[in-house]
């Protein structure tokens, strides 16, 4: 079994968040189902080339990716469209909803490189440190991406952690979906009720 394949049957058999064929996505295309969230942006063979540029914006949160280039991933499937998200989180999202497309090429920001932009490393060469004390974007539980095995030990002496390949980074994505998005929630109700309650005094004072 190639890794591929592995990985399509680990969204399968550990996700449990989307279930259903092709054809019931075309069939459903307009009513809410997954089919709406195929990525919209026209294919391209050199996607990670300027990839902030060509996806600025994680199309499952809204979140910019230039703000979040250190946790940034692109995900292209076989047909060269791609979908440039913010983190691990949201791709994994973004692989759950595309069950039935193939996964080409996936890559993340290199924490390892200097820079003010991180640049793309692609996932199989990339060493994933997770759960240490360095905030995690989209999730409590942080997930963090280098390129050199070496930088990922030392950044694991300083903050904690378990290194981990891609395989076991998504698997934690997963496992911890249900937490983050729920956690998520909250904080975005509280901004509103906070952002309510400001313009209610703004206005109190126009009154007066």
């Amino acid at each position: 079994m190639d890794r591929r394949e592995a990985l399509k049957l680990s969204l399968l058999a550990g996700a449990g968040l989307v279930a259903g064929t092709a054809q019931a996505q075309q069939a459903c295309a307009t009513d809410g189902t997954p089919a709406q969230f195929i990525p919209k942006k026209p294919a391209d063979a050199r996607a990670n080339e300027n990839d902030i540029e060509k996806y600025p914006k994680c199309p499952y949160c809204g979140m910019d990716r230039k703000q979040y280039h250190h946790s940034r991933m692109l995900v292209q499937y076989s047909d060269d469209v791609a979908d440039g998200t913010c983190s691990l989180h949201c791709a994994a999202i973004s692989l759950s909803l595309n069950v039935d497309r193939e996964p080409k090429m996936m890559w993340v920001g290199d924490n390892a490189a200097a820079g003010e932009t991180k640049p793309l490393v692609e996932v199989d060469k990339a060493t994933f440190l997770v759960g240490s004390k360095i905030p995690g974007v989209m999730t409590h539980n942080s997930k963090v991406a280098y390129a050199s095995e070496d930088a990922a030990k030392a950044a694991q002496g300083a903050n904690g952690g378990e290194l981990a390949k891609f395989d076991q980074a998504l698997l934690a994505a997963y496992t911890d979906m249900s937490k983050d998005v729920s956690r998520i929630r909250k904080n975005r109700a509280a901004r509103r009720q906070k952002m309510m309650e400001q313009q209610k005094g703004a206005a109190m004072e126009h009154k007066h």
